[in-house]
Parts: C-alpha cells; structure tokens; sequence
C-alpha cells in the first residue's frame, strides 16, 4: 500500500511540539531514501537529525554574518574565478584557512577600484563567522564617524573597546580619502589596542606607504601604519573591474 503522505499528522504535531517543524521540508524524501536503501533505524535518524543540525548552523552563520555586517551575496563560492583578476592564489588559499587569526596576524588585500577586494575581505569574514569568532565589518570612514560621534555622548572610550575586543575586523576602503586629527588618533588607538591581539583585514587601493599623507598627524600615522604592516600578510589584487562582470545583461531585442 502506497501512503500518499508519508507523514502522519501525529508525527507532524510531534516534530512541532519539539520545535522540529522544519524537518517537514525533507522528511519526505529522506524516508524514500531510507526505504530505498533498507536504512537501519539508527542511521535513519541520525540522518534526518544531521538535517536539521546543518539547517540550525546554517541559520546561526546566517544571523551572525547579518548582525556582523557581511554582505550574504560575497562568499568564497560566489567569487567568479573566471574573473580577469590576478592574485597570489597560493597566498589566498593559505588566507582562506584562517590559521592567520591563530597568531593575531592580519591581512591586507591591495589593489585599484573595483577588482573585487570587498568581496574576499567578505569571503574571509564568512568564513570566520562559520568558525565562530566574533566578526565585524565595517567601511572605515562610517566607522571613523561613529566613533566621532561617539565623542557627543562620552562613549568613545567603550566603542573603542568593543572594536578592539572583536576577533576579527575587516575595515573596507580604508583611505579612500583624508584622515583628519581625530580619525587619525582613532586609528591609531585603534591599531595599538589591537596589535598582536586580535586580526584586522584591511582593503584598500592605496599602500600604506600612501596612506601617510592623507593622515593629519605623521607621527601617529607612521606608528600605527608600521604596527598594522608588520603583522600583516600582503595580498595584491591586479587586473580589470570585478564589478564590470555584475552588471545586468542586456536585455533581448
């Protein structure tokens, strides 16, 4: 006799009552599977459990990439490898294992607008949050006037605490343009609280060597900037715009 829902409502009203509801989705097919295969009962379960643990990571990597400020579209398997793009991939595949973040080394991912520099800080973020560090990304000039504003309200000193304290900040478009003398003393209060502690990845199209001069205070700009070089690796990324390859197709004529 052939059921046409192989799913009583019993056991609907079970799975629901034990917050399993989601189960629903592929209980179906994974009991097909399990008749089709002769599945004892112990690997049926473990099966169908091991479902809703993937399902249950995948929410929680979900929610903590979102409360950390990553983009969900810019992961490792969302890169277009076919992208005219050039890096050291051996460098990016040893970035790609986190085992940088072991020793509070950083990274810093270089090269001209739009050849896609945001998108593997993302990936590594992405990553980092699937190993449960405590993740934050965040543009660096909205990052330098919160803390100016923080300034209004006399929580300068605990914003700067929390963004030394996460494992892993990612600054984008770092000097993309002036620094002025707070953000200037911000980053540089910043990089010593973090130096050899926690790991900062940094994008920017410019070297450090070229942030200097837009900074307001040298003295402060080199020490930060020589602190935040030395505990970085070098990543430089060459070639055409990423972004040329996401525009929207033509549409047909």
């Amino acid at each position: 006799m052939t059921l046409t829902d192989p799913v009583s409502p019993d056991l609907r009203r079970h799975l629901r009552a034990l917050k399993l509801g989601q189960l629903l989705a592929t209980l179906p097919d994974r009991l097909t599977l399990a008749r089709q295969e002769k599945l004892p009962h112990a690997d049926f379960l473990e099966l169908v459990l091991s479902d809703e643990v993937t399902r249950r990571e995948n929410g929680s990597a979900a929610r903590r990439a979102r409360a950390a400020g990553l983009d969900p579209q810019m992961r490792l398997d969302t890169w277009d490898t076919t992208a005219a793009v050039r890096y050291d991939q051996q460098l990016w595949n040893e970035l790609t294992t986190l085992r940088f973040t072991e020793a509070a080394h950083g990274a810093l991912i270089l090269g001209p607008v739009g050849t896609g520099k945001t998108h593997l800080a993302t990936a590594l973020g992405h990553i980092a949050v699937r190993r449960r560090l405590t993740v934050h990304m965040t543009r660096a000039d909205h990052m330098f006037k919160r803390l100016k504003a923080a300034r209004l309200d006399n929580t300068t000193e605990a914003e700067h605490r929390r963004l030394a304290a996460v494992n892993l900040l990612i600054l984008d478009d770092f000097a993309l343009q002036p620094l002025d003398e707070t953000a200037t003393s911000d980053f540089y209060e910043l990089t010593v609280a973090r130096h050899r502690k926690n790991t900062t990845i940094v994008t920017s199209n410019r070297t450090p060597d070229e942030w200097l001069p837009l900074m307001n205070d040298q003295l402060l700009a080199q020490s930060a900037a020589d602190r935040l070089a030395s505990a970085c690796h070098e990543l430089i990324v060459e070639g055409d715009s990423y972004r040329k390859r996401q525009r929207p197709a033509r549409p047909a004529t």
